[in-house]
């Protein structure tokens, strides 16, 4: 327990470290680059009269982000995640989580390929077709037990998690956040040219599926499947009860996901509708276990103030985006790349605007936000060079989706570490080999869409 202790302690003052570094580098970027604005519809780009941003300024960025237009989202991800540590705190000390958990090792202690490939499944569909991602940051916490007890290590966990959701989210098939706002942007009908994106979806599902499970063959550990069985059965009879009440509770927040794509006003509020059945499930499991209301209090804080640590890599991820926007240096870099664009081939002009996207993603994390500032950007020029608009919103899902699962700005990724005794260190030499992949099959992706002419 102490040395686990230790490693968290330790993933967070690297995370802290990493993201200081890039806010300071960032401040010294709007005094490199100068400042203007941008109107990609006309075209029209206008240099600022003044450079950088103040010292004082970029130090306090992450409390001065919480007083600028994301402050409402900023402030609503922290209570998100003290709601749901305080709920999931709950759940472990209940005896639920690991309940759960055991159930599934013995149904599937003798097929784990067919588990690992489920997991990867059910979480990339999540990403490809609802947009979740943030949303699963209260899975983590169980998929590390899982692993744990099927005898893989944290990495496997976070793999099929975090990881397989992020790969969804990018390989997206209907995805609301990038492809319905992007397609809507770009005046194509709703989730549109929907086949060739499932072969994408089939193709980045089998190379994350082999991909997990060449490390899970490297790193498998020997297992006791049958580890606090005997105390699990002692209480059967509540346990029961308390397992139907759980899994109704994890049903209702399911079905609320699937609604995401078709109800809009859910999907503005499906952060906090999670966070609230969470809290339900650990309140009501707790207090159907037998615990007093004071127990379940005082459990719930403990699990809220574990979680507390993550608020400040928040804070300073969404710091870094603030300066960026205050320096104004982001319309300068668009106009520059836009002019690059317009004087190269088609296909290299369609790999660019990836690499672009992608670049993007490192300072604005959220989709839709970004679908909002280049599509403007790539819709014309697409047309310009005779690509169809398909195949531009495909390298702007490319873009934005796979490096989620790298870039130390993404603050769900530090959490999901956070939650593990994972540095970003070691996560990312386990992922960087893999990216170079992603990379690779993105590029492939669009060159086979070009050839067959896909949108057009």
């Amino acid at each position: 327990m102490e040395e686990k202790q230790t490693g968290v302690i330790k993933t967070f003052i690297s995370a802290i470290l990493i993201l200081l570094a890039l806010l300071v580098a960032t401040g010294i970027l709007t005094y490199l680059v100068p400042g203007g604005t941008f109107d990609p519809i006309t075209g029209i780009y206008e240099q600022a009269e003044k450079s950088g941003v103040p010292f004082w300024q970029i130090l306090a960025a992450p409390i001065l982000v919480l007083g600028s237009d994301s402050g409402v989202l900023v402030i609503a991800i922290i209570l998100f995640l003290l709601v749901i540590g305080g709920a999931i705190h709950l759940l472990k000390a209940t005896g639920l989580l690991e309940s759960v958990i055991q159930k599934i090792v013995i149904r599937y202690q003798t097929d784990e390929k067919r588990l690992l490939a489920l997991l990867i499944l059910v979480f990339m569909s999540l990403g490809a077709f609802v947009g979740v991602f943030e949303e699963v940051v209260p899975l983590v916490p169980m998929m590390l037990v899982l692993a744990s007890r099927m005898g893989w290590d944290d990495l496997t966990g976070l793999g099929v998690s975090i990881l397989a959701t992020g790969l969804g989210f990018a390989a997206a098939v209907t995805n609301p956040f990038t492809i319905g706002v992007a397609q809507e942007l770009a005046g194509l009908p709703m989730f549109s040219g929907a086949f060739y994106r499932i072969i994408v979806f089939g193709v980045i599902y089998g190379a994350t599926y082999l991909f997990i499970l060449r490390h899970v063959r490297k790193t498998k550990k020997t297992t006791q499947v049958n580890e606090g069985q005997s105390q699990l059965s002692e209480t059967d009879a509540v346990s029961n009860k308390v397992m139907l009440y759980f899994l109704s509770i994890m049903a209702i927040m399911f079905i609320m996901i699937a609604m995401v794509p078709f109800v809009t006003w859910i999907r503005d509020v499906t952060l906090p509708i999670i966070g609230l059945l969470f809290l339900i499930a650990g309140i009501g499991v707790s207090r159907l276990s037998g615990h007093t209301g004071k127990w379940t209090a005082k459990t719930f804080f403990t699990g809220a103030k574990e979680m507390s640590p993550a608020i400040l890599l928040v804070l300073l991820a969404t710091g870094i985006k603030y300066v960026l926007m205050e320096g104004q240096i982001l319309d300068t870099i668009l106009y520059h790349l836009t002019v690059l664009f317009e004087h190269t081939s088609p296909l290299v002009a369609l790999f660019y605007s990836f690499l672009l996207v992608m670049a993007m993603n490192f300072f604005i994390g959220s989709g839709s936000a970004k679908a909002f500032i280049l599509m403007p950007i790539l819709m014309p020029l697409m047309d310009y060079l005779g690509i169809g608009r398909q195949l531009g919103i495909l390298a702007f899902q490319f873009g934005d989706g796979f490096s989620n699962i790298m870039y130390p700005t993404n603050a769900v990724l530090l959490i999901a570490l956070g939650l593990s005794k994972m540095s970003y260190g070691k996560w990312l030499r386990f992922i960087l080999p893999f990216q170079v992949v992603l990379a690779i099959l993105s590029l492939v992706g669009l060159s086979v869409g070009y050839w067959l002419q896909y949108g057009l």
